[in-house]
Order: C-alpha cells, then structure tokens, then sequence
C-alpha cells in the first residue's frame, strides 16, 4: 500500500504517479462512501446528516483524522463517521439496513463506472489511476461489510437479526468488535481471506485485470 510505496527505494519520480493516484481514489471512495450514508438517511427522514453538513460531496467533511489517515497508510479504514438518529427514520428497521449499505453499494457503483475503460480497453495512459480507483472503492466497499465493530455490517447484521438476538449481537460487537477488526488489519491470513480475497476476485470481474 501507500507505505510500502513510500519506504521503497524508487526515485520521487517513480513513485510519484502511484502517490497522487492513491490520494485521488482516496478522496473520491471516502467521499462517495459518506455521502451516501448521508444523503439515504436524509431521504429516510432523518435531518441530522444535513444539520452537520455531510450531504455533501466535499472531501474535507468526511475526513477521519484516524481512519483516513489508515486508508491512506495501510490500505484499510474508514471516514468520518455520518451521525443518525435512527429514531426518526420512518422505517428504522429498513432504513437503518439501507443506511449502512449504501456506502459500501456507492463504492461498488463507483467501481464499476470507472472500471469501464479498463473492461473495454481505452484506458490508455490512465490505466494505473483507474485501477488504483477501482481497488480503493472495492476495497472500503468490502472491508466496511465485514461485521465487526464501528463498521457498516456490524448495523446491516444487528438489522437483519431478531430484535433479542440483535441486542446480543450489539452487545458482543461493543465488546469484541475493534478487537476483532484490528485482527483482519494485523493478522496477514485474515486480511487476505476476508478482505483482498473478494476485492481481487470482484477487481479482475469488472476490469479483467489481476491486482498489480
């Protein structure tokens, strides 16, 4: 990822398209990522996204300094969480599944928009940009469906449970879920398995290319 690429030995100039591709695809997967979090809450009745400001496709309000900064490092991590009141949904049983998944569904829609020019062969010159992008939206679309902790499929799973077993759920998620989400980021088996497994199998369906 981007710090492999910054210890390495090449020269600026060899790395500098990789860096300035990262950061691109970075800021359009986040970006889209929240604000369809925001903007499907907003639809569900609920103005507390656009009350903070997170209907919108500026960058800079969906910046995490944490999880932003992980992406842009290790390859994994999230953005600025979109605050909800699932209490004015008015469905918040389905709404709240939605809300959760239409960031992960934005960034595979993201995916296979630019994955077009690949799949069709007149990328061109911008063969690494799209890739980069392409990944990168795969990537957060994946990793924020794994069900642990602060992420999106921890709330699509509670939503889908019964409401007993939902609450044992939260309740094990509150306990255990950072723990077992740092596990998939360290331990390399885990973040193959449940992470670059699907992204490399759903990179090379769209673009028909394998993972560089």
């Amino acid at each position: 990822m981007l710090l492999d690429v910054l210890l390495s030995s090449d020269s600026i100039a060899t790395k500098l398209p990789f860096l300035l591709s990262w950061l691109v695809a970075i800021t359009i997967a986040l970006t889209v990522h929240e604000f369809a979090h925001a903007k499907r809450a907003d639809m569900a009745g609920d103005p507390t996204p656009r009350m903070n400001g997170r209907v919108s496709l500026n960058p800079l309000d969906h910046y995490d300094p944490i999880g932003t900064t992980m992406i842009l490092l290790f390859g994994m991590g999230w953005g600025r969480p979109v605050p909800v009141n699932p209490m004015l949904f008015r469905k918040p049983r389905r709404d709240g599944i939605m809300v959760a998944l239409w960031g992960a569904l934005a960034n595979f829609i993201t995916a296979a928009i630019f994955a077009i020019p690949l799949r069709a062969g007149f990328a061109g010159e911008y063969v690494l940009p799209l890739m980069i992008i392409v990944m990168l939206n795969l990537l957060l679309g994946c990793f924020n469906l794994l069900p642990f902790g602060p992420l999106d499929g921890q709330s699509v799973v509670s939503g889908l449970l019964p409401a007993d077993k939902a609450r044992r759920f939260d309740e094990f998620s509150a306990r255990w879920g950072m723990m077992l989400l740092l596990a998939v980021i360290i331990i390399y088996p885990l973040r193959q398995a449940l992470v670059w497994g699907p992204v490399s199998l759903l990179l090379y369906l769209l673009t028909g290319l394998r993972m560089f």
